[in-house]
C-alpha cells in the first residue's frame, strides 16, 4: 500500500503448483458434469459388473464370476478415463480452439498435461471406490499386494492416456469420437475383461496378450484372484505401451 492508502498493483501469473491445481479441478468437474462422459466412465462398468455377476451369460471358469469379472472391470475403468473419455474431450478441445487459448496463458502446456492428467487420476480413483464398493456387494474377495495392483493401475493409466492424447492430437474430432468408442467397444470384447482370453484360439489369443487392456486386466486378475505375486510380464507390456504411446503423443500432437 502507497502512502496514499491506494493499492500498488503486483501483476503476474500465480504460482505454478497452484495453477496446476486449478486446472486440474476445472478438467475434473468438466469431466464429471459431461453425460456422455459418465456413460463411459461410471454407467457402463457398473451395469456390466452387477450384470455378468448375477446373470451366467458368461463362461468365467471355476469359482465366483464376480472374483474374474471384477479386476477385469476396474481394467475397463482405466481405459474408459485415460483412453476414451480424455480422447473425445481433448479432440474437441482442440477442435474447438480451447487448447491454443490455454497454450497461451501463463499455464505451460506441460503442466496443462500435467492437470489433465490429474484430472484422470481423480476420476479413476472415484471409479476404483465405487466399483470396489459394489464388487463387495456382490461376494467379491480379493487377494494379494495393493502396491501391485497400484503399480498396475498407474502403468495402465499412463500406457492408456498417452494412447489417448496420441489420438486426439493427430485426428480430426469426429474421427476421434468415433475411433475411440469403436475401440473401446473392441477392447472390451476382446480384451480379456469379460470375455476370458482362453476363449480365443491359440494364435488371435496370442496377440490379444499384448494389448494393454489384456495386460492389464490379466495382471489384475493374477493379483487380486490369484493372490500372486509382482505381475512382471504384464507391467513390461503396460511400461512398453506407455512408453510408445507418450513418446508418440508428445512428438505428434498438434495444439490446433
Amino acid at each position: 500500500m502507497t502512502a496514499t492508502g491506494t493499492f500498488t498493483p503486483a501483476p503476474g501469473s500465480a504460482p505454478l503448483g497452484r495453477m496446476i491445481g486449478a486446472q486440474t479441478a476445472l478438467e475434473t468437474r468438466m469431466l464429471l458434469r459431461n453425460g456422455e462422459q459418465l456413460l463411459l466412465t461410471v454407467v457402463i462398468p457398473t451395469l456390466l459388473l452387477v450384470l455378468f455377476s448375477t446373470v451366467d451369460v458368461v463362461d468365467t471358469g471355476a469359482g465366483k464370476a464376480v472374483d474374474f469379472l471384477a479386476p477385469g472391470i476396474l481394467a475397463l475403468a482405466v481405459m474408459s478415463t485415460a483412453f476414451t473419455g480424455q480422447a473425445i474431450a481433448t479432440g474437441f478441445e482442440r477442435r474447438y480452439g480451447v487448447l491454443k487459448r490455454l497454450a497461451a496463458s501463463p499455464l505451460p502446456r506441460w503442466a496443462l498435461m500435467t492437470a489433465k492428467t490429474g484430472s484422470v487420476l481423480v476420476t479413476e480413483a472415484l471409479q476404483v471406490v465405487l466399483l470396489t464398493a459394489i464388487a463387495f456387494a456382490l461376494g467379491w474377495s480379493p487377494h494379494g499386494d495393493p502396491l501391485s495392483v497400484l503399480l498396475l493401475l498407474v502403468l495402465g493409466t499412463a500406457a492408456f492416456s498417452g494412447l489417448g492424447l496420441l489420438m486426439a492430437g493427430t485426428l480430426k474430432a469426429e474421427a476421434t469420437l468415433a475411433a475411440a468408442n469403436l475401440v473401446f467397444l473392441l477392447l472390451l470384447v476382446c480384451g480379456g475383461v469379460v470375455v476370458p482370453l482362453d476363449k480365443f484360439p491359440g494364435g488371435v489369443r496370442s496377440v490379444l496378450e499384448l494389448l494393454p487392456v489384456s495386460a492389464l486386466s490379466d495382471g489384475l486378475r493374477d493379483v487380486l484372484q490369484h493372490g500372486a505375486g509382482v505381475p512382471w510380464g504384464d507391467l513390461g507390456i503396460l511400461a512398453v505401451w506407455a512408453v510408445l504411446g507418450l513418446g508418440a503423443a508428445a512428438r505428434w500432437f498438434r495444439w490446433e
